[in-house]
């Protein structure tokens, strides 16, 4: 839960993830203007094996950030992480 964070371990790798989203935003994923937002290309070519909607994934995308959201809003309700909710 989010009391991982607060451990010598999970603070050390809460940072490592922090430095390594940074590293991505700021140095290695730069803005095309000729692309849409987020656009980023299809390096692995799924698109050849895959087809998906790009407002499909979008959407997946935002219903996974509310889920991830209530988990952590119920933490902080109720005091139990996720995995102890299912459990009682």
């Amino acid at each position: 839960g989010l009391g991982a964070v607060s451990t010598e371990m999970g603070g050390a790798g809460f940072v490592a993830l922090f430095l390594g989203a940074g590293l991505h935003e700021l140095v290695l994923w730069k803005d095309d203007e000729s692309k849409d937002p987020g656009d980023f290309g299809d390096p692995f070519k799924f698109t050849e094996s895959i087809n998906v909607d790009r407002n499909y994934e979008l959407n997946n995308g935002r219903m996974a950030m509310f889920a991830v959201l209530g988990q952590v809003v119920a933490e902080l309700v109720t005091g139990k992480d996720a995995v102890q909710q299912l459990m009682s």
